[in-house]
């Protein structure tokens, strides 16, 4: 692809996100950055959070995907219907009942000091290492059709990105993300659709039942997988996905942060319902493109990259036409901000309102000063944890988000379910030593669970043992 072409498409879209900023930034007070002054409107929230959700991750690993493991993806996202509705009934009318800006101040009434700092500190941890995957795989993508040819370095690329983020957050905080998300999650989802629309008429697809045939006949869109030892088993990904959804959005600061926004528990109640039906369909058409994209390489006698990840934008930079390739890049830029917008957004908030405590120890007029400069350092964080991936990562980015979402957020989990559930209360002072202990624990069972339980092997649901093993331990040191 042309790089100025691709350039002037980016300029416009921060154009864009920046414009958006100066509107929603205006006469705001040091409460709006963290609660948006809770006047969101539900449908727009809903929208946006879409895109949070899926990210530069879905839009390209889980197209590649399909490639190594068929529909079967679509396993976890039908476990996400009930991890959703859990929130809904569970975790939201808690938040709310209790009106809290940072989730985890919920652990402080039920356990105490330690326990607060804890679930604080694994969310940090599990978004910063989470979301920063996110954007280490767009911003591969970004330096291959872009500042390659311009001359500029990884690193230099990925500080422009992340610096960008920081600009149009840093005033408006959580009432911009709202907003930018659901721009972003708009033209995320007309690329999908785009894209899909313009590989069918090249090659040679009749109206809507000729892509539903096309795809449903292909081996690759065999959904459920009943083989009970295999990581992939219908039972296992679909457990997963419930408590996958439970931890990266209910027990998330980032994602419940702007269901918080919302006016009262009725319409934080109404995202949830409509977000949930949106997000199933939504990956189904990534899953549908993932096909297409390998039936178009087939057809056209294209070699497939070694990483499934690669596949989308290779062919879009490289072999569709020059109109798709800017549908391309403009869904894989907003891919990449709808997620890391919010996330930074969210670590500030955390950081400090649960280990600062801005609003107890800072008088008002150092407030505003003591948040930018956590902003700054989030930004910073972020920065130099994408480059470690650069180095590191070897697997497709969607495994890895989930592997490292299974042991950062199983203390999480277990904490949560151990507060919900029971009545008892735990020596808290030995909650951050069973947060270490229990992932640890998970990764040495996963790791030779074959010999150990008769073949049997771990996939996504490391995440439950690990909060299994989590509210175990709290239960053996809970207070007579």
């Amino acid at each position: 692809m042309n790089p100025q072409i691709v350039l002037a498409v980016i300029a416009a879209y921060f154009f864009l996100l920046f414009l958006i900023s100066w509107f929603t930034s205006r006469k705001v007070s040091s409460d709006t950055f963290f609660t948006g002054d809770r006047q969101s409107p539900w449908f727009l929230v809903a929208f946006g959070m879409i895109g949070a959700s899926l990210s530069g991750v879905t839009f390209i690993s889980v197209p590649g995907e399909v490639g190594n493991t068929n529909f079967y993806y679509f396993q976890v996202v039908l476990g996400y219907t009930l991890g959703y509705l859990t929130i809904a009934k569970v975790l939201l009318p808690l938040y709310y009942r209790l009106n809290l800006v940072s989730i985890y101040s919920y652990l402080e009434s039920r356990f105490g000091f330690w326990s607060y700092k804890t679930g604080a500190f694994f969310f940090i941890l599990s978004r910063t290492l989470g979301s920063s995957l996110r954007v280490f795989l767009v911003a591969s993508v970004l330096q291959l059709i872009l500042f390659d040819s311009l001359g500029i370095p990884f690193w230099v690329s990925v500080l422009i990105t992340v610096g960008l983020i920081w600009i149009y957050t840093h005033r408006g905080g959580i009432k911009t993300v709202v907003w930018t998300d659901t721009l972003q999650t708009f033209f995320m989802l007309l690329a999908v659709v785009v894209s899909m629309i313009l590989i069918g008429n090249e090659l040679g697809f009749d109206g809507l039942s000729d892509y539903f045939t096309k795809v449903s006949d292909d081996p690759r869109s065999k959904i459920f997988d009943w083989d009970w030892k295999s990581g992939t088993n219908f039972f296992k990904q679909f457990l997963s996905g419930a408590f996958i959804t439970i931890v990266m959005t209910g027990l998330d600061q980032d994602m419940m942060q702007k269901n918080l926004t919302c006016k009262n528990i009725g319409e934080a109640q109404k995202n949830m319902f409509w977000f949930t039906n949106i997000l199933v369909v939504v990956n189904l058409l990534f899953l549908a493109l993932g096909v297409m994209l390998y039936i178009f390489a087939e057809t056209k006698g294209i070699p497939l990259p070694e990483r499934t990840d690669e596949l989308f934008p290779l062919l879009a930079t490289e072999y569709f036409s020059p109109f798709a390739g800017v549908i391309f890049v403009l869904g894989i830029t907003a891919a990449a901000y709808s997620s890391a917008d919010s996330t930074l957004t969210a670590l500030t908030t955390s950081f400090c309102i649960d280990f600062l405590e801005l609003e107890k120890k800072y008088p008002k007029d150092r407030q505003v000063t003591v948040r930018k400069q956590v902003h700054i350092a989030f930004t910073l964080i972020m920065f130099l944890v994408i480059l470690l991936f650069r180095w590191i990562n070897d697997q497709s980015v969607i495994n890895s988000v989930f592997i490292i979402a299974g042991y950062t957020y199983g203390p999480l989990l277990g904490l949560y379910a151990f507060g919900l559930f029971t009545k008892w209360q735990v020596k808290d002072q030995v909650i951050p030593y069973l947060a270490i202990a229990a992932p640890i624990f998970a990764f040495l069972i996963a790791e030779n669970s074959k010999t150990l339980l008769w073949g049997y092997e771990f996939g996504f649901e490391v995440l439950i043992l690990n909060g299994l093993l989590m509210f175990l331990g709290m239960m053996i040191f809970r207070k007579k």
